[in-house]
């Protein structure tokens, strides 16, 4: 397993799941068909995303679920932070 390759992954991932949350949190200000729309397409992305990084290579799935699995607690982390 390349660990540069699994790093890099890793930052995607963790990328790919702000993205998403930014994306949601948008979405859900909007009206109810337009966000149902939106949430679906963003559906389809993420599948497509995450077919694609696990057809590519073992180093490069370990890495993005590594980084898409430690974005939320470090993401929450920080904003508890910035409140206090």
């Amino acid at each position: 397993m390349n660990a540069l390759t699994a790093l890099a992954s890793a930052a995607f991932g963790s990328t790919v799941y702000l993205v998403t949350f930014s994306t949601v949190g948008w979405l859900n200000q909007l009206a109810p068909r337009v966000k149902v729309t939106g949430l679906v397409v963003t559906g389809m992305v993420l599948c497509a995303v995450i077919g694609i990084v696990a057809f590519a290579s073992r180093s490069v799935t370990l890495g993005f679920i590594v980084g898409a699995g430690l974005t939320p607690p470090v993401q929450r982390w920080i904003l508890q932070r910035r409140k206090q």
